[in-house]
């Protein structure tokens, strides 16, 4: 189905509009959302992408409805995977927590940009070279792969980031939400930039799996653009909801994988039933089964539900989760001498709430824990340091 141009003009002011309008009343002002408007602003911007869905389902017919919501639903699933390299990312760099949503929204307009130029991109290519319906499955099998091994995560020090260091003058220190500072009388670059640009790197190597992902689900560039801009949308909002159950969805890998692969033989089938690469049968069609939208749809929201489900119930979720809680609790403790005593204090009381959670696990995963040299350490730093803030 053709997209009338002036359609095309009214969504991209609609998206340019929601953007200026998060920035202007969300994150101008530096400021820790609250996990009631982390939450209502994330329903906000996941009804906005559903009622759209509804839109393209009443007006493009139920071929192109579910092409939207399997798009949708596949593309955000992989953004919350994203969130995991985002908080790598935020946490090696120490950005203040405030600070956060400034480079999530930078992180975000990056990303449309990059995905935008991708997606015209594969557009040309898949209209021009029929083999690159191979190519694209050939990407999401390795990236699968990929997804299965440990630690396929980002450490945030990409090598645009190690350029800058190398190259450029920067500053050890914060200044505010400021991209450059003043240190020794010379102009510097503060940790902020270097973030954004470790932001905006790992969002270009995002582009090369999310967007292949799409397109295994359909060939219509509206459909592919709007399915990717809705599901980045709300993504700020989301990071700082989930905050705290991101390091329980232990499986989410997997799922994703499972995902990845699924699309990347849909593909391949695709281009066999399109084949006309001279080598391939020669150069004629092969009578293969074709993987419906439905199907399709079928399968991405089954391997979600499974795995989400799978993560929230393993008692190894649950530990990880209190580990990782309460070791980023005891860091941002250990890090906030200069914060308000208020402040102060209501992190240490979500690090005893943390710890309350470790001991009331399993005798197997406590055990586990103890042994855990460095984290332990890092409680006993953070103990140690309350007992002298507090004289007690």
């Amino acid at each position: 189905m053709e997209v009338p141009g002036w359609i095309w003009a009214v969504t991209v002011v609609g998206i340019v509009g929601l953007l200026f309008f998060d920035f202007w009343f969300h994150v101008r002002k530096a400021h820790i959302p609250t996990l009631g408007e982390a939450a209502r602003w994330s329903a906000f911007y996941v009804g906005i992408a559903l009622l759209f869905g509804v839109g393209v389902l009443v007006l493009g017919g139920p071929d192109m409805g579910a092409e939207y919501f399997a798009g949708y639903i596949t593309e955000k699933a992989l953004s919350v995977d994203n969130l995991f390299v985002f908080l790598i990312i935020m946490t090696s760099f120490k950005v203040p927590r405030a600070d956060q949503q400034k480079v999530l929204l930078f992180g975000i307009v990056f990303s449309l940009f990059a995905r935008t130029g991708f997606i015209f991109l594969g557009a040309a290519l898949i209209n021009t070279f029929a083999w690159v319906f191979y190519f694209f499955g050939l990407i999401l099998l390795i990236t699968a792969g990929n997804m299965l091994k440990p630690g396929h995560d980002d450490d945030g020090e990409n090598i645009m980031v190690r350029l800058a260091r190398r190259f450029l003058h920067t500053s050890d220190h914060y200044d505010g939400d400021k991209l450059f500072t003043i240190v020794d009388g010379k102009r510097a670059l503060t940790p902020m930039l270097l973030v954004m640009v470790a932001i905006g790197g790992t969002d270009v190597l995002f582009a090369l799996d999310s967007i292949p992902a799409i397109f295994g689900l359909t060939t219509n560039v509206y459909i592919v653009f709007t399915a990717t801009t809705f599901s980045l949308l709300g993504l700020r909002q989301l990071y700082f909801l989930l905050d705290g159950l991101l390091d329980r969805l232990i499986y989410l890998s997997y799922g994703l994988a499972a995902i990845l692969g699924f699309i990347g033989v849909k593909l391949i089938l695709h281009a066999l039933h399109e084949n006309n690469v001279p080598f391939i049968n020669d150069g004629d069609p092969v009578p293969v089964v074709e993987i419906s939208t439905a199907l399709s749809l079928t399968v991405i929201i089954g391997v979600l539900v499974v795995t989400i489900f799978a993560s929230l119930l393993s008692p190894k979720g649950r530990a990880m989760n209190a580990i990782k809680g309460a070791q980023r609790h005891a860091t941002t403790y250990l890090e906030a001498e200069d914060e308000d005593p208020q402040v102060q204090a209501e992190v240490y009381n979500q690090l005893l709430a943390e710890e309350a959670m470790l001991k009331a696990l399993p005798e197997k995963q406590r055990a586990w824990i103890r042994d855990e040299a460095q984290f332990m350490g890092l409680l006993e730093r953070a103990r140690a340091s309350h007992r002298e803030r507090t004289g007690g």
